[in-house]
């Protein structure tokens, strides 16, 4: 069980940072299309955007591991507990929403990657709207994790 809980706690740690990203990568897109042209501000904003994605990518990559180790541990790990039983709906659905937070946050990386190229990008009005999407998708799963409601 002591495994568990560590495995557990690194999986929320890096899920964390990983959602840190998926956060603030679009506010960065946001402060790239108010900066206008001023080249040192752009190559700054372009500096931090690539290197928060990087970052976001190596944080969603070992909390899929240990996902997955939270997953199908109890076939590996003796005293592991198992969330493969009935009842584990609440699971597959998260998942899935996951699997939605993560192309968006690969949205977010190729329209930092067009701009970085020079294409444009849309009105800082319209990415605040685009800012707003991972919140929803994370109260959802939050909600889905503690109610496991199906």
């Amino acid at each position: 069980m002591n495994a568990y809980i560590w495995t557990k706690t690194f999986h929320l740690v890096f899920v964390i940072a990983w959602m840190a990203a998926v956060f603030y990568l679009p506010r960065i897109l946001v402060n790239l299309a108010e900066a206008g042209e001023e080249p040192a501000v752009r190559a700054r904003l372009g500096l931090m955007g690539q290197r928060l994605y990087r970052f976001g990518h190596i944080m969603f990559g070992l909390s899929l591991v240990l996902g997955i180790v939270l997953w199908l541990g109890y076939r590996f790990l003796p005293d592991y507990p198992t969330m493969v039983a009935s009842g584990t709906g609440w699971l597959h659905a998260k998942l899935l929403l996951v699997a939605v937070l993560f192309a968006y946050y690969i949205f977010s990386g190729r329209w930092l990657k067009g701009v970085l190229a020079g294409r444009s990008l849309p009105s800082s009005k319209a990415l605040r709207w685009f800012n707003e999407i991972p919140v929803l998708g994370l109260v959802v799963i939050v909600w889905l994790v503690l109610a496991k409601p199906f």
